[in-house]
């Protein structure tokens, strides 16, 4: 029992340090604001889920979380986004793929994910993160939207904002992410088992 729940932790730990390696390399994504980067810190953590079950996937997600506040620059707040969309897109993936262990389970469980984590997204930055983000850093009220109308002059009012910045962001994520689980996970996962 020991043996079992220590390979199960070391394995959890070594994916929470690969995902938080992962998320320390961000990119800009054209036509979007830039604050919103892409990084691959999510691919470790589904293949962990995968593998280990959801709660796995969970743990990986607030580890390397907790490992990247140590050099936050967004208050914890964008820590606690990543912790909250990551969950969205983790868990139900998971959840869906442990009930159907093939290709066609994974693909499924990656578009729900998807999903989920674009619609998680769009609610917690209306209603949560972006009113968290204006206190924590000072900004007025339109400081957020005008950054988006940078990148996309379509983006007039937080509403906009969050159907032309957040849910295109998050489609475009889910989708890159799902895309190199499918291709890695196979060849990684004798390794995780």
């Amino acid at each position: 029992m020991l043996h079992t729940n220590m390979a199960y932790t070391t394995r959890i730990a070594i994916l929470a340090s690969a995902a938080a390696i992962l998320m320390a390399l961000e990119l800009p994504v054209i036509l979007m604001p830039g604050f919103l980067k892409l990084d691959f810190s999510d691919i470790p953590a589904i293949i962990g889920a995968f593998a280990l079950g959801p709660l796995a996937g969970f743990l990986i997600v607030l580890l390397k979380n907790l490992i990247h506040l140590t050099s936050t620059q967004t208050a914890g707040i964008g820590e606690m986004a990543n912790l909250f969309v990551g969950t969205a897109l983790i868990v139900p993936a998971a959840m869906i793929y442990k009930g159907k262990k093939n290709r066609t389970g994974a693909m499924l469980a990656l578009v729900a994910g998807t999903i989920s984590m674009t619609l998680a997204a769009a609610a917690l930055n209306y209603w949560l993160l972006i009113p968290l983000y204006q206190m924590a850093l000072h900004l007025p009220p339109e400081a957020i939207v005008n950054m988006g109308r940078v990148a996309n002059p379509l983006i007039i009012d937080l509403k906009t904002f969050i159907v032309f910045a957040i849910v295109p962001f998050n489609l475009f994520k889910g989708i890159v992410v799902s895309i190199i689980t499918m291709l890695v996970y196979k060849k990684v996962s004798p390794v995780l088992h």
